[in-house]
C-alpha cells in the first residue's frame, strides 16, 4: 500500500455548494452542496477514479509536481463585470 497526495481546487458555485476538480486526474471532478461533503465527494471521485486506472492497467498520476497558488491581478474598476 502506498500513500498518495492529490491537490485539489473547491469552487463555490453561485447556485451554492462546491465543484471540486483535482489537477492531476483530468476529467476527476465532483460536486457537495457544503465544503465537508465536496471533501468526501472529492475523496471518492478519486478512489474510483484510480480503480479504473488499476484496472485498465494504466500508471498511477501522481501529484509530484503539482503546486496550486493564486495570483492578484489589478484593472481598472470600470472594466470590470461581475458575473
Amino acid at each position: 500500500m502506498k500513500n498518495l497526495h492529490y491537490n485539489i481546487i473547491f469552487r463555490a458555485e453561485p447556485e451554492g455548494g462546491f465543484t471540486v476538480f483535482v489537477p492531476a486526474l483530468p476529467g476527476c471532478i465532483t460536486y457537495g452542496k457544503i465544503l465537508t461533503q465536496a471533501r468526501r465527494m472529492a475523496k471518492d471521485a478519486i478512489e474510483l477514479y484510480l480503480e479504473d486506472i488499476i484496472a485498465s492497467g494504466d500508471t498511477i498520476p501522481e501529484n509530484n509536481d503539482a503546486y496550486v497558488s493564486t495570483i492578484a491581478i489589478t484593472v481598472p474598476s470600470k472594466n470590470l463585470v461581475y458575473a
